[in-house]
């Protein structure tokens, strides 16, 4: 058995199947630049002109009908236009001086980990296929139907209202432009390397005949969803990885033709309500929030979700769906 696995990695170092490899990795890299770069310029813009304060204003109102502060609305804002690390610093400093409930934070963390990055992930969204439109849908319309929920499941059953206790805190840093720039331009390069390694590592998985082990112990689960096999090795990325690191891998699979435009649209789907299941989930734990609305509540909703989707586009055979165009 060990001489074989030798054998398979050998011929994966072979200079023409590296060759191959790295030339998709350029490939899938240069895609990924091409919409992460023009993202995270426009978001600096934004900020820079004040339009996070101002979408924050906006939301605020929004934030009492799921049994929050009104402040809660800046940090959703900063969610929705950045990330998850700046969502939470935000939410340090602003929860400051307040006494939230554990319900009160898991419902703030559920619209940061179903709103964040919208942006960049729309745009990795929209350059495999889906919409802007569903991706809002999904991020923004999802994570506020998921909070109220929460809110009111939480509430109903007086769960979690003892006082939250924050496990994490990080000052809030003033970059200059090019401080900035160079955190950014250290995104881009560790996004590579993530690329590359998982293009690699999904080559040889290929070689040994894992993925046909992941294929089958997804299919349960995929069949649910209406998504055939092929789009496991992406699903299982966006559950790990998330959007953004994952991007490369997603938008090369799609390229090659593999998988079904309908298996890219509902893995893509899934994909915006729960991703990154691992690291996103431990980061908001930090803040105090219950394990079980966002993570297991989390998933439940994003099946269910992306169950109708799908029985929508069954009844729609033979046709463009509408919820496609």
């Amino acid at each position: 058995m060990l001489k074989a696995y030798n054998s398979v990695i050998n011929n994966m170092l072979s200079d023409c199947v590296m060759k191959k490899i790295f030339t998709e990795i350029l490939q899938a890299y240069t895609s990924l630049l091409k919409v992460m770069v023009p993202a995270i310029i426009a978001v600096k813009i934004l900020d820079m002109l004040g339009f996070t304060w101002y979408l924050g204003q906006l939301l605020a109102p929004v934030m009492q009908l799921i049994g929050l502060p009104e402040q809660m609305g800046l940090v959703w804002a900063t969610a929705i236009l950045t990330n998850v690390y700046t969502a939470m610093v935000v939410f340090v400093d602003v929860s400051g001086s307040m006494q939230l409930t554990v319900a009160q934070v898991s419902v703030v963390g559920v619209l940061i980990l179903l709103s964040h990055s919208i942006p960049i992930e729309g745009a990795v969204a929209k350059m495999v296929g889906v919409r802007w439109r569903i991706t809002f849908a999904l991020k923004i319309g999802g994570g506020l139907c998921m909070a109220a929920m929460v809110n009111w499941l939480y509430e109903s059953l007086d769960y979690q209202q003892q006082a939250a206790t924050l496990l994490w805190s990080n000052a809030a840093q003033d970059l200059t432009l090019q401080q900035w720039a160079v955190e950014q331009l250290k995104l881009l390069v560790t996004i590579f390397f993530i690329i590359s390694a998982l293009m690699c590592l999904l080559a040889l998985l290929r070689k040994i005949g894992v993925e046909k082990l992941m294929h089958l112990v997804l299919s349960p689960f995929l069949k649910l969803l209406n998504i055939s096999k092929d789009a496991s090795s992406i699903t299982i990325v966006g559950i790990t990885l998330g959007l953004s690191f994952g991007a490369g891998l997603l938008i090369n699979e799609v390229k090659s033709g593999k998988i079904s435009k309908k298996d890219v649209f509902l893995s893509v789907c899934f994909l915006s309500i729960a991703h990154s299941l691992i690291e996103d989930t431990l980061l908001v734990l930090l803040l105090g929030a219950d394990v079980v609305a966002i993570l297991w509540l989390r998933i439940l909703f994003a099946l269910v979700v992306v169950a109708f989707i799908s029985r929508v586009m069954l009844s729609t055979k033979g046709q463009k769906p509408a919820i496609m165009n």
